[in-house]
């Protein structure tokens, strides 16, 4: 009996938007309704790609390295954790994802989408998230609380106009892939936020069981 693919969710959103608050949430969630779960996280998700995430974290790099290594770690990650689960019917939770990247290097660091975009075919041409929660903040919120958590990486030291043009890159992706992406207002609270979440996890789950799309 051939087994049903998995299903590809990914969360998006700026530093300090809180989706990370929710990942093992939305990992219980689906456990709780019999599906087999992986979560994982990019850059990481596994042992090269958690020395490229320490590397791309803290060392000063060129552009092109950066956006390079995400690619490299992602490549290891796809290929090695994703794919795998997904064949083997497992659903993936996944703490960013290639949308970070448009957003990130493409609009924060303004290389654009071009280059992003060849690198994306290259690597996972076949592969896309079935849906990405983006997790949206106004930036002053965002900073606000990254400042009462931990200390700052070389991404979230950056200046308030990077991180505008990344959420911006952010809605423009989310206004690309209306069908994938849904956005989250991450300024209502945990709860508001959870049952939001919890009505369209259902519909996704009763989606992917009717074979149909996200």
């Amino acid at each position: 009996m051939q087994v049903q693919r998995g299903c590809f969710i990914t969360l998006e959103g700026l530093d300090g938007a809180g989706k990370s608050t929710h990942v093992q949430w939305i990992v219980d969630q689906l456990q709780s309704r019999g599906l087999p779960v992986v979560s994982t996280r990019e850059p990481g998700g596994t042992m090269l790609g958690e020395q490229l995430r320490q590397c791309v974290l803290t060392q000063p790099m060129n552009l092109k390295t950066e956006t390079l290594l995400m690619f490299a770690g992602r490549c290891e990650h796809i290929e090695t954790v994703i794919k795998p689960a997904l064949n083997a019917g497992r659903w993936v939770v996944c703490d960013r994802f290639t949308d970070a990247t448009y957003a990130y290097q493409g609009g924060g660091r303004q290389l654009g989408e071009k280059s992003i975009n060849c690198l994306e075919q290259w690597v996972h041409a076949d592969l896309q998230p079935d849906r990405t929660w983006l997790f949206d903040i106004p930036l002053a919120v965002a900073r606000e609380r990254l400042g009462r958590t931990r200390e700052l990486d070389r991404f979230e030291q950056e200046g308030d106009a990077f991180f505008e043009r990344t959420r911006y890159a952010y809605h423009e992706r989310a206004r690309q892939h209306p069908q994938r992406m849904r956005i989250i207002d991450s300024t209502e609270s945990i709860a508001a936020v959870r049952r939001t979440l919890v009505a369209q996890l259902d519909d996704l789950v009763l989606a992917h069981q009717n074979g149909g799309g996200a």
